[in-house]
């Protein structure tokens, strides 16, 4: 069976466009395994639930599809470890105002981890900065710099090190998740009786999920449109 790890962002993002059920479907058609993490629960589930007032409900969703075996919690010694290991390389990467960069949380860091234990077939990420510190940190250095208005000194050692331990990663996010849902009909009931009504539905769910946090740009989304609904 294929393995699929999710960070917090993809399951907050589904959950706050009602899309959450996609996931079981999802998993039934892709004969895979959709793990988190206990650090990624803690933030979906245990944090919302014991501390905070809002958002319970999304909470309460989150929790259903993992008690019915949808999301599998996975955790060992082995995770933990090289989540602390990959945390110190990622937050030495880079540095500004003479101080190393925390670029980096423990929740996706473990996720990360997980992918590496599990050799998983993909990791669901929605956030920019992890992403491209496996895929692009040139990218990310120049995304920092502009951002900051400042020099930022890199650290080529580490960079080079974690995009090692990371480069059979692959990264898709919350957006092809929500593309594939649509060309295997599983959002089909919700085409109106509008003009254009795949495209709408399609627009309308890409745009969702990146208002909810997804790094995907208006570029990409209107590439997606022209691929998938002519």
């Amino acid at each position: 069976m294929k393995t699929i790890v999710f960070d917090t962002g993809p399951v907050i993002s589904l959950t706050m466009n009602n899309l959450l059920w996609i996931l079981e479907p999802l998993k039934n058609i892709s004969n895979a395994n959709f793990y988190i993490t206990p650090n990624v629960k803690r933030e979906l589930v245990d944090n919302p639930l014991n501390k905070t007032k809002r958002f319970k409900f999304e909470a309460l969703q989150t929790l259903h599809y993992i008690e019915n075996k949808t999301l599998e919690v996975m955790d060992n010694d082995n995770i933990r470890s090289e989540t602390s290991r990959l945390l110190g390389i990622a937050n030495n990467c880079f540095m500004a105002f003479g101080h190393n960069m925390g670029i980096m949380h423990e929740a996706e860091m473990s996720a990360i981890a997980l992918c590496i234990e599990k050799n998983a077939d993909a990791f669901v990420v929605d956030e920019r900065t992890a992403r491209l510190l496996i895929e692009n940190p040139r990218k990310l250095l120049h995304i920092l710099r502009h951002t900051l208005h400042t020099d930022i000194k890199e650290n080529s050692s580490n960079i080079k090190e974690f995009r090692k331990i990371t480069k059979n990663i692959s990264v898709i996010r919350s957006a092809e998740l929500v593309t594939v849902a649509y060309e295997k009909g599983l959002l089909d009931k919700y085409l109106a009786n509008v003009p254009n009504s795949r495209k709408t539905l399609l627009e309308s769910v890409l745009w969702g999920v990146k208002l909810n946090g997804c790094a995907v740009s208006k570029k990409e989304i209107e590439q997606i449109l022209r691929i998938e609904a002519g």
